[in-house]
């Protein structure tokens, strides 16, 4: 078996949709045993070991925060403080075993409202295409999974830090693992056949107590009359109410179908609607106001854009003719400064005479090809320019701005339109309170005829109940001489089947106990990392408490130990338990590292949570699976998936985020 996906809506503090993908298989080529979810205390690691208790035995579920509460009490608890009170609360548990040598899928789902109806939830069971319900597995569920994960061994695959704690403190173990070792040993069926033979024996020797007392049989038969007689009024009784119950839900109906046709139900939202309209038509200002607040801008000047478009680019003309010329000045300023040195240096005139036409001829025609013969009508200089260019790009702000800010407009128009249309509708006050007490006046006799039918449907039940007590009684009185001597013979051979059972409940217990003291041991020994400490564990066939030799065949005594390494001994205890078991199924463990010192929690760590099971759900905060711990699961390449619960104290409600703490 394999956890493959965990879905939690509105359940515990998780609010809303939230799904955990739980598969140990990254791709066809490589599975990790561990997933890893972490979180700090009170951030709703429990609940999610209650979601998967819940989702796969319901009613039968012992979860950690139910306590005595009812069931329906418990669903109740449960629902997200938060939620919409019309919103459901849902589990979805999605898991692959296998079956006729194939592996199948079956997706567990359970549903419930606040105040759940009959004081249950919803069971449903998807098959492998998650579309099609399997509507005859859920009839059957609690027997088809006592199959594969039966209650009684749960807590040996569903369990937390403190089971483990009190299973290490205790010289015998807690009821809650004497009954998960009942269950694996097979001893269950052995003490329920006892027990079944035991009041089986009691109601036969009750038989025949007062076998020649039949005094009583005229009182009985006379009893009997009389009830059948107040059966057969009630009878009538009922009918009659049926009846009147089918008229006035009629006529119910038909107020219901009134009072919404003409009005009634848009009459008592009206408040509401005005409300929104009276809401809406503010929106509507505001947008008003400030498309008239852009008006008063720069946006009427996207009227002209050609010539806005034009002024742009003679700007950018004038301010590159400036430049040139700018350039050019100062070109003929150095070539000037040039030949007044060259004229100090008493060169030829000739000489003197061509530098200076050369320079002249070059500043020419590097500046013919950016002659401008446009006039200067702007004047525009690099300060402008930019100012110009902000312009434009304000107006085009602007113009996206009213475009989306119309659009809102009419949006908000036409919502408006509908309200008042609705408004319109609606009945007029004096009419709709006539609507309303009339249906007032139909649902309060519906309901009072309702009561009454369901007064006189449990006197009916009751009554039957009396008369088949009393058919009893009477059929005792008239058959004990009968069956005396046949209970006799029955009492008897019962006896001596509990003595039989006695034996092969002792026997059995012995030699199961043999194979997992073994495993215990070899558990311990390998999580310990220390051979020397123990060579042989005893278990008590009748409390189950644990025995420790060494290799001289003495005690060691519990209190000797660590309290790590009792820990681990409790750890062994149900790591074997489970190996014994034979079943290939999940281990989900809660707070797993307690109260652990480092070398322990290193054994853990390394030996334990890989190898614990083929899948391994790890619910830890920080201080248990802490950094080194982490690195090294990721090392060994042991984790295959990791979350983080992030519990918001402010809300109340918590998240699961992909990752761990670092």
């Amino acid at each position: 078996m394999i956890f493959l996906e965990l879905v939690l809506q509105n359940f515990g503090p998780y609010a809303g949709r939230q799904v955990i993908n739980l598969n140990p298989k990254i791709d066809d080529d490589n599975i990790r045993p561990i997933i890893l979810l972490g979180g700090m205390n009170g951030g709703g690691k429990t609940t999610l070991m209650d979601a998967i208790r819940l989702a796969l035995y319901g009613h039968r579920a012992q979860c950690s925060t139910r306590g005595n509460l009812s069931y329906s009490d418990f669903l109740n608890q449960c629902v997200n403080s938060k939620a919409n009170p019309i919103d459901k609360t849902r589990i979805e548990l999605v898991f692959e075993h296998i079956e006729d040598d194939k592996p199948v899928k079956y997706r567990v789902v359970r549903t419930w409202e606040k105040n759940p109806k009959d004081g249950k939830d919803s069971l449903g069971i998807l098959g492998d295409d998650e579309t099609w319900p399997v509507q005859s597995l859920a009839n059957i569920w609690d027997e088809y999974i006592e199959n594969i994960l039966p209650l009684g061994i749960s807590n040996l695959f569903l369990f937390d830090g403190e089971q483990v704690k009190e299973l290490a403190e205790q010289e015998t173990p807690p009821p809650i693992v004497v009954d998960a070792i009942n269950g694996l040993l097979g001893l269950e069926l052995a003490d329920k056949l006892a027990v079944d033979l035991e009041i089986l024996v009691n109601r036969k020797k009750k038989e025949t107590a007062d076998n020649q007392d039949l005094a009583k049989l005229e009182e009985i038969e006379n009893r009997l009359s009389q009830k059948l007689q107040d059966e057969e009024t009630t009878k009538k009784e009922l009918e009659a109410l049926n009846i009147k119950l089918e008229e006035l839900e009629t006529k119910h109906e038909e107020a219901l179908n009134k009072f919404v046709s003409e009005g009634g139900k848009i009459a008592a939202e009206r408040s509401q609607l005005e409300t929104q309209t009276q809401d809406k038509t503010k929106i509507t200002e505001n947008i008003r106001q400030s498309l008239c607040e852009i008006a008063a801008d720069v946006l009427p000047l996207a009227l002209i854009p050609n010539l806005l478009s034009q002024v742009q680019i003679q700007c950018e003309r004038e301010f590159r003719t400036q430049q040139i010329q700018l350039a050019k000045d100062i070109l003929i300023a150095r070539d000037q400064r040039l030949i007044n040195w060259l004229n100090q240096l008493n060169m030829e005139l000739d000489k003197l005479n061509n530098i200076q036409s050369f320079l002249a001829e070059d500043i020419n025609k590097l500046y013919a090809a950016n002659s401008f013969t446009e006039i200067n009508w702007l004047n525009a200089d690099e300060e402008t320019l930019t100012l110009l260019d902000n312009f434009i790009y304000r107006l085009q702000i602007n113009q996206d701005t009213a475009q989306k800010q119309l659009i809102e407009l009419n949006n908000y128009e036409e919502e408006i339109l509908t309200l008042e249309r609705q408004m319109q509708t609606a009945a007029e006050p004096e009419e709709y309170t006539k609507l309303k007490n009339d249906l007032h006046k139909a649902q309060t006799e519906l309901n009072k005829v309702q009561t009454q039918r369901e007064i006189t449907s449990r006197n009916l039940i009751e009554l039957e109940t009396v008369i088949n007590q009393t058919k009893k009684e009477l059929n005792n009185y008239t058959s004990d001489n009968l069956k005396y001597q046949s209970n006799e013979h029955l009492i008897n051979a019962a006896t001596q089947v509990q003595n039989t059972l006695k034996i092969f409940r002792e026997r059995l217990t012995l030699r199961k106990l043999n194979k997992l003291e073994e495993e215990v041991k070899n558990c311990f020994l390998y999580l310990l990392h220390k051979s020397d400490l123990v060579h042989r564990i005893a278990i008590d066939a009748k409390t189950f408490s644990l025995s420790l030799y060494d290799f001289n065949g003495k005690p060691v005594a519990k209190h000797r130990l660590s309290a790590g390494e009792k820990q681990l001994l409790a750890i062994a205890f149900l790591w074997g338990l489970a190996k014994v078991s034979g079943k290939r199924l999940p281990v989900a463990i809660d707070t797993p590292l307690g109260r652990l010192d480092s070398s322990h929690r290193n054994n853990l760590v390394e030996r334990y949570f890989p190898s614990a099971s083929h899948q391994v759900i790890l619910l830890s905060t920080d201080t248990e699976i802490a950094k080194k711990e982490y690195q090294t699961l990721q090392e060994t390449e042991a984790i295959a998936r990791e979350y983080l619960l992030k519990y918001d104290s402010s809300k109340r409600e918590t998240t699961i985020k992909p990752g761990y703490f670092w």
